[in-house]
């Protein structure tokens, strides 16, 4: 069991959150408790009262100078979810909707959102019990909050909606039957604090941040491979160039091309008859493109975790500790935490980045492919006329580098006015963050074919060895991808090396040997 606090969401919590097996139980710290129960009986006062409090006892939206009706204010809440559980798509993952009902628990229980224990605890019990609601993709434009979606994750709440129990997919009420779970009866203020919340954005742009972090891994260890295959210098890795730029992706990313190469037979060979003075690019610029690019991770990151932990529904509930119950210094206060921009200027920073790593990863593969460039034979073949090669290889990896410009567009300088002109700017942070798991399909396949590459290019300099660490890689690529001597069908192969990079077993394979790739893991302090 793991006893979360609110505010106090960690990286590696999130990290087990969205892992295949996920957590199995999470509860509350008792501690927060109390503050909840103040927070709640704030929010039933103001329903009591014969003043206006906005989303207890009006309407939402442009429609929030209706008032409504005492005896019907726990009608107006399910209401509330029933209208905006109207989202489309593809549901979202399993994982994602995890993390979604831990963070939405997490948020209210900060106890800034007025809503009673048994909706929180409902929220960790539908995934304690592993009843996760069937919640569409697509339909929220970052502000009010991540309202449809959100609308379908707490319908269940309620008995209603769909969820998936028992990998079937079926109606809430038989879910939670099957559970052992009853349905709540929302009170005044639950629902628009269910709904109103930046949870979906975040939790896909985390779900994204972490698989970044596996691939910017594998993409380091792809490049230093290729550096080798391509007989390039580790000159431009000495320490003292970094250190006088100061940039500290930069700092750490040249530690670990450094560390990576140590030993290489390959860089031994040539150290004193190569007669190139400088490498391209894609290889002597690595640190500097894949540094840059671990900086604004690094940013995404605190960003990210700190919007996991955050309140951002409206209106907010704030208790008085030097007031007596009922006096005018608690408050409900409207405001905008529900807009994303943060997160959709965070993820607009990832999609750049994984642009990047494959921007560059394809211009390495190109480079080998080139015997002018690499002096390996013609398109990594022995044979070329005959055999094609790595050719249309390359081609895949261009293609797929092309789309993720279109992909890396900001989608946060984007904006459309919703709810009759009331919410007139929005983050689009829902489409922001959903669109990185494409790009990282892209830049993973791309990764995986550099990697091939690489693995090929070694084998025309043996019997000569690469690093010990990079020769470990090469064994896990061989062990699914045998050399290509003459021209068969890579797909299968891409597709294998591809699940090793995304999966992050390149850097598994050899992270215990090589310290300073730790100091590239997000949320690990530097070296």
């Amino acid at each position: 069991m793991t006893i979360l606090s609110p505010g106090e969401l960690t990286l590696d919590h999130i990290r087990a959150i969205l892992a295949p097996a996920g957590v199995e139980r999470v509860e509350l710290a008792p501690a927060c408790r109390p503050a909840i129960r103040a927070s709640a009986d704030i929010v039933a006062r103001a329903a009591a009262s014969e003043q206006a409090h906005y989303g207890v006892n009006t309407g939402f939206g442009k429609l929030a100078t209706q008032r409504i009706a005492r005896d019907d204010l726990a009608l107006l809440q399910l209401r509330l979810l029933r209208s905006h559980a109207v989202g489309v798509g593809e549901p979202l993952p399993d994982r994602v909707v995890r993390l979604m009902l831990v963070m939405k628990a997490l948020s209210l229980a900060r106890a800034h959102s007025g809503v009673r224990e048994e909706v929180i605890d409902g929220l960790l019990a539908l995934h304690n019990a592993g009843v996760l609601p069937v919640v569409p993709s697509q339909g929220s434009v970052g502000a009010s909050g991540d309202l449809a979606p959100l609308a379908h994750l707490c319908l269940p709440l309620v008995g209603e909606g769909e969820v998936v129990y028992g990998g079937e997919r079926m109606p809430a009420s038989h879910g939670l039957e099957r559970a052992g779970l009853r349905p709540l009866q929302l009170a005044p203020k639950e629902g628009l604090a269910l709904i109103n919340g930046t949870q979906v954005s975040t939790a896909l742009a985390l779900d994204a941040l972490v698989a970044a972090d596996r691939l910017f891994e594998s993409a380091v260890i792809t490049g230093a491979l290729t550096l080798d295959a391509a007989r390039g210098s580790d000159g431009p890795f000495d320490p003292r160039i970094h250190a006088v730029r100061g940039q500290p992706g930069q700092i750490d990313c040249a530690a670990a091309y450094r560390a990576l190469l140590v030993g290489s037979e390959i860089r031994k060979s040539h150290l004193d008859e190569d007669d190139r003075v400088q490498d391209p690019y894609c290889l002597r610029c690595q640190p500097q493109v894949m540094g840059a690019c671990l900086d604004q991770m690094r940013y995404a990151t605190e960003v990210l975790v700190r919007e996991a932990n955050a309140v951002t529904d409206n209106p907010l509930v704030f208790a008085d500790p030097g007031s007596g119950p009922g006096q005018a210094a608690d408050a409900l206060v409207s405001g905008g935490n529900f807009h994303a921009e943060p997160v959709a200027l965070a993820c607009d920073a990832l999609a750049v980045c994984i642009a990047e790593i494959g921007a560059i990863s394809e211009r390495r593969v190109a480079m080998l492919v080139d015997t002018v460039v690499s002096r390996l034979p013609p398109f990594l073949t022995p044979d070329p006329g005959l055999n094609s090669g790595f050719m249309i290889v390359h081609v895949t990896a261009a293609a797929l580098a092309s789309e993720n410009k279109s992909l890396a567009h900001p989608a946060s300088v984007d904006s459309l006015p919703t709810s009759a002109n009331q919410e007139d700017h929005v983050s689009m942070a829902t489409f922001a963050a959903r669109r990185l798991q494409q790009m990282l399909r892209n830049t993973a396949h791309i990764v995986g074919i550099e990697l091939l590459a690489a693995a090929q290019g070694i084998e025309f300099l043996r019997p000569l060895k690469s690093a010990p660490a990079l020769e470990d890689v090469l064994r896990l690529v061989r062990s699914v991808s045998p050399a290509m001597m003459a021209d068969r069908s890579l797909a299968r192969d891409m597709e294998a090396v591809h699940h090793l990079v995304a999966a992050g077993d390149i850097g598994h394979a050899i992270e215990a040997s090589i310290p300073p790739l730790a100091a590239l893991r997000l949320g690990m302090a530097r070296a």
